[in-house]
């Protein structure tokens, strides 16, 4: 059995159009409402256009790894694309709500290189001279806006035609990835509130991992596969062989992004240098920073940690903490930790030959896997 798996570009394209037809129809509904309403979806449209599509790529291949295993050659015919276009799609909603609400939790004012979707809201605010408090209005539209994604998200994908010969399994994937990414999200908030003074470099470093691999990894990369395996009627086999491959080329892919974070070029990610440092993210990164002062405690060094999390750091404190990045060593074992979770998601790839998938098929996997844990933003 000869094979490969959709065209990525091919599939971004597709989620593309359903995405703007659906917004456009939100649009005229919101229109209904009220003549004030249409902002709502202008408001997130910007940002939905800007997204990778990585969620809605790896659905779509879950769908056909397990297809594939079925003895079905990899790729989707007419009614089945449109159908897997809207439940892949349906994840790009559920990432804009995610995204979203992170950014008022973080008071991050920029995502995507665009202004956050709360700070849109306050500048509209001020913009348009309305009374109240500008930031607070701000919060309030973006957790209304992350909402209305959440619900659109369960719109779309329920409107998606497939099947529901898989119900059961579908609705089991569906709920553990979001009951897993808002738990994820619990867990970085509980780390982010821990006194500086009771943090132990030790459990850090382990409730870092925690975050890693529910806020993000399993949310990002494994969820998706197997969300779309379950739609495709892999059995419980395939889909821990799928697993086997989406954890840890999840957590490369967020271990990556740590990395981005502090060192990534904003040209290119979108954020401003150093963002994760000026909002104190208490990645794996810095726990291994923080666990390698502990050990050989330099002035320099522990003067420069003390700083992160200041609103107003400054661009040479940020190049300072990037030095001790490096001196302490942290920069390099997290990039040893990316590359050893995208050798054994390679090497996990290569397993699900067993299954019946063929070799182009996994080949593409190996692609996609160099391009999450090798990439600049």
């Amino acid at each position: 059995m000869t094979g490969t798996l959709s065209d990525r570009e091919l599939i971004a394209g597709a989620v593309t159009e359903v995405l703007e037809e659906f917004l456009a129809a939100r649009r005229d509904d919101l229109a209904g409402i009220g003549s004030g309403t249409g902002v709502l979806v202008e408001a997130v449209t910007p940002m939905l256009r800007r997204g990778k599509r990585i969620r809605a790529v790896l659905c779509w291949w879950g769908y056909e790894l397990a297809r594939a295993a079925g003895g079905e050659l990899p790729g989707a015919g007419a009614t089945e694309a449109d159908g897997l276009a809207r439940a892949a799609a349906s994840l790009e909603l559920l990432q804009a709500a995610a995204l979203i609400h992170d950014d008022i939790i973080d008071n991050s004012l920029t995502r995507r290189g665009l202004p956050a979707v709360h700070a849109d809201f306050a500048a509209r605010h001020a913009a348009e001279g309305l009374d109240g408090d500008g930031a607070e209005f701000g919060r309030a539209a973006g957790i209304i806006i992350g909402d209305l994604c959440l619900g659109w998200h369960e719109e779309l994908f329920s409107g998606s035609g497939l099947p529901r010969t898989h119900a059961p399994a579908v609705a089991r994937q569906r709920n553990a990835m979001r009951t897993e990414v808002m738990a994820g999200q619990y867990l970085d908030m509980r780390i982010q509130a821990a006194r500086r003074d009771r943090l132990d470099p030790a459990a850090l470093r382990a409730e870092a991992w925690d975050v890693l691999t529910y806020k993000s990894a399993k949310y990002s990369v494994e969820q998706p596969l197997l969300l779309g395996a379950a739609l495709g009627g892999a059995d419980e086999a395939l889909l821990s062989a799928v697993s086997a491959f989406g954890l840890p080329l999840g957590q490369a892919f967020q271990l990556r992004d740590d990395v981005l974070g502090v060192f990534g070029d904003p040209d290119v990610t979108g954020k401003p240098a150093g963002d994760d440092l000026r909002e104190g993210k208490r990645t794996v990164l810095l726990a291994h920073a923080l666990a390698a002062v502990t050990d050989a405690a330099t002035e320099h060094a522990a003067r420069a940690l003390a700083r992160i999390g200041a609103p107003d750091l400054r661009d040479d404190e940020v190049d300072q903490l990037r030095e001790v990045l490096r001196q302490t060593g942290a920069l390099a074992r997290t990039e040893d930790e990316i590359s050893a979770r995208y050798r054994q998601a390679t090497q996990r790839a290569q397993d699900l030959t067993g299954f019946g998938v063929p070799e182009d098929a996994v080949t593409a996997l190996l692609d996609i896997a160099g391009a999450i844990a090798h990439r600049s933003a």
